[in-house]
Parts: structure tokens; C-alpha cells; sequence
């Protein structure tokens, strides 16, 4: 496994934190990474996203969506259900384990709505960035030509 130290981005670098800490989270190999519930994100405009998350057999009330400090949280956890304490399985394939996956967003990006429809979570994401961060185009004032002097000459002859 290779290892990348940051430490001269940091002392060469003023207002990158934000870079230099995603590029350690990307750089840090977890042994625990998740893979467990399955998700897709997909671009839907040049400015939004949608993620979707398989989330089959929980209900609205076991699923929980929040925004804290540029990232998204889904989270799931299954109350104990009643109608399966008498059951018995063979094989059990549908996990219904409590989860929680967490999405970085970038700055500006604000979550826009949730919906959950057969078995799939949909997190609706759009970037909107403020008036004042936005380029503009500056209009560059003509100065009036300056007329050199001029001396009016009389033919002699």
C-alpha cells in the first residue's frame, strides 16, 4: 500500500484545507469500506445531481435524511418487527441491517428533496451559487481621444 504525505501541500498552501482534507479521505484505505446498501449518482443537469439509494425494506419512518456541515447522511435503522418473531427463515437474502452512508458536498450544493419509491431512497442535490460569486462581465469605459495641439499653418507664396 502506498502512502502520500500531505505535509509540504499544507506549508506551501493558504486556503486549500478544503482539497488537502478530501484528498486525504480519498488517499486513507479503510478496511471497513461499505458497500452495504447499494447507491448510484447520476447528473441530471449541469448544476444538480440525484443520488439514489436501494434501500428495500424499510419504510418512510425508518429512513432519515439530514444535512450537517457540507454532508449528507442518510441513515436507516429497522424497528424491531413483530411479524417476525414467530417466522422462520431458510435463507434470509433481504438485509435489513441499520446503515448510515455519507456524502461530501461540495460548497453551494443544497439537498432539494427526498423521495422514496419502491425500494429506492432519491436524494435530489442542485449546486446554486450566489449572486456575488458568480462572474460578471465588467463594461470598459471609452476615454475620449485626446486632439493634439494643432497649429493652423497659412500658405506663404
Amino acid at each position: 500500500m502506498r502512502t502520500f504525505d500531505l505535509a509540504p501541500l499544507y506549508r506551501a498552501t493558504v486556503g486549500f484545507d478544503q482539497i488537502a482534507d478530501l484528498m486525504d479521505r480519498v488517499l486513507t484505505n479503510d478496511a471497513g469500506t461499505q458497500s452495504y446498501p447499494p447507491y448510484n449518482i447520476e447528473k441530471t443537469a449541469d448544476d444538480s445531481w440525484r443520488i439514489s439509494v436501494a434501500v428495500a425494506g424499510f419504510s418512510d419512518a425508518d429512513l432519515s435524511v439530514e444535512v450537517r456541515e457540507n454532508a449528507l447522511l442518510i441513515s436507516a435503522r429497522k424497528a424491531e418487527d413483530e411479524a417476525d418473531e414467530g417466522r422462520i427463515f431458510l435463507h434470509r437474502g433481504i438485509a435489513t441491517r441499520a446503515f448510515e452512508r455519507r456524502f461530501h458536498l461540495a460548497d453551494h450544493v443544497r439537498v432539494t428533496g427526498a423521495s422514496h419509491d419502491n425500494g429506492m431512497l432519491h436524494v435530489d442535490l442542485v449546486r446554486e451559487v450566489p449572486e456575488a460569486l458568480k462572474p460578471r462581465r465588467i463594461e470598459i469605459a471609452r476615454t475620449p481621444a485626446i486632439e493634439k495641439d494643432v497649429v493652423e499653418a497659412k500658405a506663404v507664396n
